[in-house]
Order: structure tokens, then sequence, then C-alpha cells
């Protein structure tokens, strides 16, 4: 198959959610599978809810579309607050979606109206990350608002640390969620089904044997598709680092000064530093660039060093290992780099069961 490419591992992924899942629920949480930076695919939506996921979620209600057109069954929860002008899509196609402003609630419930439906609100608190979320002092006065509104049902409530500002979980916050929790509970009168505590940044804490109080759902996708948790980027004891290649070809291979000659000015993205001087190395060109991925979120091979990355062109160092022009190199991507390559239409993807 052409490259650039990704290569997805299906088994490997649902090994990695099946362990997540089984690990979590001696600890009374259950998993969510997060499918955003997987752009909504079939083949790997269906992987992680084969391993026993309790929903898919997805932060694009395109993805959740495209999901429903491909046959995914589940449950679907629009992560991101819902844009007003796609209302009626989001109550067309997911089944719950994390909200945090009324009149965004109040589209919702006009919309479900219409369609004779009853469209699920999760809210979001602010706990530190500064992304999103209502102000905890504020929470009570937007539950009872919500409870107003026909045609949608207030599911619980949730949380996001580590995305934004890199805010930790922990006993401190997840304790807050869970008061919060409480207190709602006491406001209208019964059981909030989900408290949804955070993402893959919350595993440490969630495993570590500390009380996990009202929270009983995670939001998993770094974890699941990555093998790594996001605080530290470090591999999570028995899941699979190598579920998903990003494998370029290679297009030039020369021998040439380390460093560049004549005045410098700012390259096509900006300043670029110095290069050290290593006197003539092994220069090689990959077909793979900027606008496929994020190139310096790639972990290269062994003997193989990434020098910069232009649109169109990766240039690594090949060390003493010579490659020939049509050869392939295999890296695997961070986070960020996966993201970029899913929504690339010049990065293909080949499935291994």
């Amino acid at each position: 198959m052409t490259a650039p490419r990704l290569e997805i591992h299906l088994g490997k992924i649902s090994r990695n959610a099946r362990l997540l899942v089984q690990s979590l629920a001696r600890v009374g949480i259950g998993v969510t599978g997060v499918t955003k930076a997987a752009l909504g695919t079939a083949e790997i939506a269906n992987a992680i809810l084969n391993a026993g996921v309790s929903g898919l979620a997805d932060s694009r209600i395109e993805n959740i579309e495209s999901m429903r057109r491909a046959g995914v069954r589940g449950s679907m929860t629009l992560l991101r607050s819902p844009m007003l002008s796609q209302v009626s899509r989001v109550v067309a196609h997911a089944d719950v979606s994390f909200n945090t402003e009324l009149d965004v609630i109040s589209e919702l419930s006009s919309a479900a109206r219409k369609l004779d439906r009853k469209h699920g609100i999760v809210l979001m608190v602010e706990l530190g990350d500064l992304r999103e979320g209502i102000m905890p002092g504020d929470l009570a006065g937007v539950v009872r608002q919500t409870l107003r509104f026909p045609h949608v049902v207030l599911e619980g409530i949730g949380a996001n640390l580590a995305c934004l500002s890199g805010v930790r979980p922990d006993a401190k916050n997840m304790a807050e969620l869970s008061a919060l929790a409480d207190s709602v509970d006491a406001l209208i009168g019964s059981t909030l089904s989900l408290v949804s505590g955070g993402n893959s940044g919350n595993l440490q804490w969630a495993l570590s044997g500390a009380p996990t109080g009202r929270i009983n759902d995670l939001r998993l996708g770094e974890s699941v598709l990555l093998g790594r948790e996001p605080l530290g980027r470090n591999p999570i004891d028995g899941l699979h680092t190598d579920a998903i290649s990003l494998v370029a070809e290679v297009i030039e291979s020369k021998t040439k000064p380390s460093r560049p000659s004549g005045e410098i000015g700012e390259a096509a993205f900006g300043v670029v530093g110095p290069r050290p001087g290593m006197g003539d190395i092994s220069q090689v060109i990959l077909a793979l660039g900027r606008q496929d991925t994020d190139c310096f979120g790639l972990d290269a091979p062994p003997g193989i060093e990434i020098l910069g990355a232009s649109s169109d062109h990766l240039i690594v160092n090949a060390g003493d290992s010579g490659l020939p022009i049509g050869s392939e190199v295999r890296f695997q991507p961070n986070y960020s780099a996966l993201v970029r390559a899913m929504t690339s239409p010049f990065v293909n993807r080949q499935f291994f069961n």
C-alpha cells in the first residue's frame, strides 16, 4: 500500500480498551471510548465497542454522523459543547451532549421537540484547567434551569482536566466533583446516573487506590489508541504502544553538510533553530510533512534523527543506516501527530486484524 500511511492494528486497540475496562471496573468506573483522534473511523470505533466500553464519544458531530452511516451501534455522546448552528444534527445523531450554556440547552430542547426525541444533557463543571465548564458556584442555578426544559434529560455532570492547562486530576479536584454530584442529587431529589471524571489523564488517580467517590465514568482515547497516559506520555503497563504507526517513503538520500550555508532568515514555518554541526551526514527526505502530521510528534526508529520539516518534506539524519530511495521508515506518533495524520487526505490507512 502506498505511503504515507497509518498502519492500524485493530486487535491491539481492542485489547488496550478491554484491559482498561477491566482495570477500571474494579474501582467502579466505566469507560466511554473516545473516537475523535480516529476521525470517527468505523473500524476503530467497532474495535473499541467490542472491548466492552459503555459507549462512544466524539467532539465532532460530523464524526458521529459518519459512524452512524457506517452502522456503528451503541450510545453516542458529543463531547464538545454543541454549536447553535448544529443543534438539530446533534439531537438527530447523538444520544447525549456535554453542555455549559443554557442558550444551547434551550435550542437542543426545541430541536428535540421537533424530532419527538429526548436528548441527554451532561453539565460540564470548571475545576481549574480553564477549558469548558460552569463555575461550581453557578451549577445549582444551571441545573434548575435545565430541568425546566422539555425533551432534554439531565444525565449527569462531568469535568475536564489536563487538556488545556495540564492540571492534574487528583484527590482534591475529584473529591470536589463528587461533592458537586451529591449537591445536585439533593437538589433534584434523585441520583445522577453519570459523573464523568475526565479523560486518560485521570488514569493515574483512578488506579492509585485513592477513593473514587461518585466518579463512575472516564472518557478514554489516547490511552486506548496509543497505550500511554497524557500527563507524562509514559507507557501504561500491559498496553500496546504500537497499535498505530505512521509509515513514510524515502524520496531522496544523499550525503550533505549538517549545517545550512548562506544568510539565514525565516523558513516557511518561522524561525528555525541552528542545526548541530556534525560535518557531512546521511540526509534523507521522506514524503511526509507538516500538512500531513505533527512531524515533531513522531518517535523515529533507533539510528534515525528528525532534523526538520516543511509542508511536504520530512528531513532526517539516517546515520549509518543509508536508507535507499523507495524504502520506508516507520514512526510511532504521539497524540498530536496522530490527530493530524488522521485528518490529512494524503495519509492512507491500512487495517490489521
